[in-house]
């Protein structure tokens, strides 16, 4: 089965159906040379969306991810790329967790210094600030669409009633709206996309651009027996990572699950992006990898996608 590509929502652009993120897997665990064989033999099988934000690596990130581009010699047509602004990475009170206005008209500009381009396809706003007015959030967002920085805006962990104030405050001033919102979306974490968001995909057209498809991994079943040396859990930095992958409970609904993706031929890790992806509302689901091994093992997901039966989905959903 080849690629899928699907809307992004309300908008023309298209995006393939699975799509390849940099969050953890770019500065600590990877180099440019392996950086770009990722992403090519993620772009090889079809991937055209290639997800970033500043804050991944100190700015690393999106310094990496502009090498491998340029080393795998694409032309901008090929994919897409997106960056998300709100944690910063300068330590002063106007370039730290916020969205105002002067942050984010400095930040957008030294990201695509940083990576190497003239605009994003997509630019995010990382989480929700509770102490810039929303309005103030909107322009600044719509000015950089009109500075030509960025094509498409939106969001990444907001509150619908957030997501929908922003899109009303943008119709209301004829500004440019969100279209899109980068959410948590996995067996573990369904509530958000399926209930929360449920309205806002008829009402305003939202696309997702899901993260966390394997629930950290845990949903690959590698940590049903412990925490393997060199896993994600086991890095510096995401000890909070420990404490979900050694629940018990959760590791035998992993189980049961691994006997599902036997059942079908695939693995663990394959089932769990073809079950987020079976999701119509999920314009992608954004894969990690820090081996080309991993890249190729995860693309053979859209096959599963295609074995994936409404009866089967249920069955997994029902697990969790």
């Amino acid at each position: 089965m080849d690629m899928e590509y699907r809307r992004l929502g309300r908008s023309g652009l298209k995006v393939s159906v699975l799509s390849f993120g940099s969050w953890v897997t770019f500065g600590p665990q990877l180099d440019s040379g392996l950086a770009a064989d990722c992403m090519g033999a993620a772009f090889d099988a079809g991937v055209n969306f290639f997800d970033n934000a500043e804050a991944y690596a100190g700015g690393e990130s999106e310094r990496l991810m502009g090498e491998a581009i340029r080393k795998n010699g694409w032309k901008r047509h090929e994919y897409v790329v997106s960056s998300k602004f709100y944690w910063g990475i300068h330590d002063s009170p106007n370039s730290r967790l916020t969205l105002n206005r002067k942050y984010l008209l400095e930040a957008i500009p030294a990201s695509l210094e940083r990576i190497g381009l003239d605009a994003y396809d997509l630019v995010f706003c990382h989480r929700a600030d509770p102490d810039t007015p929303i309005e103030e959030t909107v322009r600044a967002m719509s000015d950089a669409v009109d500075r030509g920085w960025a094509y498409y805006w939106g969001t990444s962990e907001w509150t619908a009633d957030e997501i929908r104030a922003a899109y009303e405050i943008a119709q209301r001033h004829h500004l440019h709206a969100p279209v899109m919102e980068q959410p948590q979306y996995n067996l573990l974490a369904r509530r958000k996309v399926e209930k929360e968001y449920a309205r806002l995909y008829e009402d305003i057209g939202l696309g997702l651009t899901i993260w966390s498809p394997l629930a950290s991994g845990l949903l690959t079943g590698k940590y049903v027996d412990g925490i393997p040396e060199g896993s994600r859990a086991a890095l510096e930095g995401y000890e909070w990572i420990k404490d979900r992958v050694t629940d018990q409970e959760v590791n035998d609904k992993v189980r049961e699950f691994m006997g599902i993706a036997d059942e079908l031929d695939a693995t663990p890790a394959q089932l769990a992006l073809a079950w987020c992806a079976k999701n119509p509302n999920v314009s992608t689901v954004i894969t990690g990898a820090s081996r080309v091994e991993q890249v190729t093992e995860n693309m053979k997901a859209i096959e599963v996608l295609g074995r994936l039966d409404d009866a089967t989905a249920e069955r997994i959903a029902k697990i969790f």
